[in-house]
Formats: C-alpha cells, sequence, structure tokens
C-alpha cells in the first residue's frame, strides 16, 4: 500500500514538472513574439496596414501593436466572432489624426524665389482740338477749323500726367485718310492706359459752345478723340467786321485813276479859260 502510494506521488510530481516546461515554453514563445513585432509604415494615404501572419488572431495583434480589439474591429468592419487568416489586411489607423485640420505654420522654403515681373502698362494715344463752332450746335462740321492760340491740357487721376500744348491753325485736309494732326488736333502719344482728363482753354475774344472738360478712359493701344467748340463773342465779330474789298483791286490802278481825273479836271479848266478868251475877242472886234 505504501509502494502504491509512493508511485503515485512520483508520478504526480512528474506530471506538474511536465505542465510546468510546457507553460514556460508557451510564455517564451510569446515573449518572443512580442519582441519580433514591427510596426507598420503608414503608406502615401497615411494608412498603417498589417499583414496577418500565420496563426495571429484579432487579440493577439492588438496585444502586439497596442491598438484597443475594438478599434482594430471598427476600422475594418469585424463582428466579435470573425476571425482573420494569414495574409489578411487589417487597418490599425491613420499616420495622423481622422479629419484633424491641420496647423497653419511657416511654410518651408524649398529654393531661392524669383521676383515676379511686374505687367507693364499698355500705352494709349489722345488727341484735343478746339475748334470754331461756326454754327454754335457743339458738333464739329469739315468746314469748322481749328483756332490757334487757345490751349490743350491733360492729366491723369494719379498724377503722374500732367501735359499741355497751345491750339495749331487749320483743320481742313484732302487727304483721303489724314490723320488727327491734320485735321488740327493736338496729339499726345504714349501715354499709360488710366482715367484722364482732357480741358481747353479759347483764345481772348471767343465763347465756348460745348464743355470744356471731359473726363476721359484712356485703354491700351486707342486713340481717343476729343474736341471742344467755340465761336466768337458780340464784341469780337464788331471789331473783326470789314467791309468787302473787290477781288484783284491793285494800289497803281488807283493811282492812274487819279491822274485821269486830275488830268480831266486840267482840261476842263482849260476849254472854260479858252471859252471865255474867244468871247471877249469878239466883243472886242465889235
Amino acid at each position: 500500500m505504501k509502494k502504491i502510494l509512493v508511485l503515485g506521488m512520483i508520478l504526480c510530481a512528474l506530471v506538474a514538472g511536465l505542465l510546468a516546461g510546457m507553460q514556460t515554453t508557451t510564455q517564451a514563445a510569446e515573449l518572443e513574439q512580442l519582441t519580433s513585432f514591427a510596426t507598420p509604415t503608414p503608406g502615401p494615404d497615411g494608412r498603417i496596414i498589417y499583414i496577418v501572419q500565420a496563426g495571429e488572431s484579432v487579440w493577439l495583434i492588438s496585444a502586439l501593436s497596442g491598438v484597443p480589439i475594438e478599434t482594430i474591429r471598427e476600422l475594418n468592419g469585424l463582428g466579435v466572432d470573425d476571425m482573420v487568416y494569414e495574409g489578411d489586411e487589417l487597418l490599425l489607423g491613420y499616420a495622423g489624426p481622422v479629419g484633424a485640420t491641420p496647423t497653419t505654420g511657416p511654410t518651408p522654403t524649398t529654393g531661392a524665389q524669383l521676383p515676379t515681373a511686374t505687367p507693364s502698362p499698355g500705352w494709349g494715344i489722345l488727341c484735343i482740338l478746339l475748334y470754331e463752332d461756326l454754327n454754335g450746335d457743339g458738333i464739329r462740321q469739315e468746314s469748322e477749323v481749328s483756332i490757334p492760340g487757345g490751349a490743350v491740357s491733360i492729366g491723369n487721376r494719379r498724377g503722374t500726367v500732367s501735359l499741355s500744348a497751345e491750339t495749331p491753325s487749320g483743320g481742313i485736309s484732302d487727304l483721303a485718310v489724314p490723320t488727327p494732326q491734320d485735321l488740327g488736333y493736338v496729339c499726345f502719344e504714349e501715354l499709360p492706359e488710366g482715367e484722364y482728363t482732357a480741358s481747353a482753354a479759347h483764345p481772348e475774344g471767343y465763347n465756348a459752345t460745348t464743355e470744356l472738360n471731359k473726363a476721359i478712359r484712356l485703354e491700351a493701344g486707342q486713340t481717343s478723340l476729343v474736341a471742344f467748340g467755340i465761336q466768337p463773342n458780340a464784341e469780337a465779330a464788331a471789331d473783326t467786321a470789314i467791309l468787302p474789298q473787290t477781288p484783284g483791286r491793285s494800289p497803281l490802278l488807283g493811282i492812274l485813276g487819279g491822274v485821269v481825273l486830275l488830268f480831266g479836271v486840267g482840261m476842263g479848266i482849260y476849254a472854260a479859260l479858252l471859252q471865255r478868251s474867244n468871247r471877249f475877242k469878239r466883243l472886242s472886234d465889235e
């Protein structure tokens, strides 16, 4: 009886030792797996993907990666009873918070920044005419010429352009395609595009028949024409009124006429004296 009891105790000790050795081997294998786990590198889209190895479960992957098992199931649409198999791809998370607003910071300099070229403004031409408005209708006719002695000026809104000039005479051209200058305009060229004010000042003795100031929008490549009308006032018209002269009259003809007139007067006096002398002679003969 004692021998049987001793044998049983020996068997129990052997079984206990065997179980202890197996548990130690299992723990060592698990520790080896824990130390050999490599965190996956985020992809270009920021997702962290893990490839399931042989014998791994969701619980083991959660323990190895530190990602809660509920998060793994939620990210991959797994239920409580769903299994994973070798070669499956599991989404463990993202490189940054999902939907997070990036923090605004200084933009890193990637290289030397070249200066941006400022576009040059376009150019235009502005021409002004000061004409004699013969009929006073404020509309320039072909027969209404430029008035000399006046002044025209332009200036832009920014104050970078201020020009003036005296008005010329003339303005009637028989050219097929006359230029503004041929028609009596004063032209200011190579003006930067923008808002301008054109104005005119008439010489003494004239009154304006149109406004003498005008705002103009000058576009690049454009030639803008502005005409201002004036006409002589009553005093100037009276001072300049003259009698019409006979075309082709020469001073020499006047002198010859005077000589002829004096010759005729002399001949008349001579005839009168001769007649009187003859009368006295007849009386004395009687």
